[in-house]
């Protein structure tokens, strides 16, 4: 009974151990990845937010016009 406990003693301390080198090597990793990563200049940001917008409020008027003729079309035959 003692030799198994003991195996199961020396388990749980490996485990901690390999737990605690997994998480360095993960943020070790994730730290290279990072630095790989080419960031958007501040012009580009604004460039692609300004896209993003415009493409938004063609899309809004899009389907509020097609409401509106939607609703109209549906006036006249109810």
């Amino acid at each position: 009974m003692k030799a198994k406990e003991e195996k199961k003693a020396v388990k749980t301390k490996n485990t901690k151990t390999k737990t605690k080198k997994n998480k360095k090597s993960f943020f070790k990793g994730v730290k290279t990845e990072l630095s790989k990563v080419v960031w958007p200049k501040k012009n580009e940001v604004l460039k692609y937010t300004i896209a993003t917008v415009v493409f938004i409020v063609i899309l809004v008027v899009f389907f509020l016009l097609l409401n509106l003729m939607l609703s109209v079309i549906k006036g006249m035959f109810a």
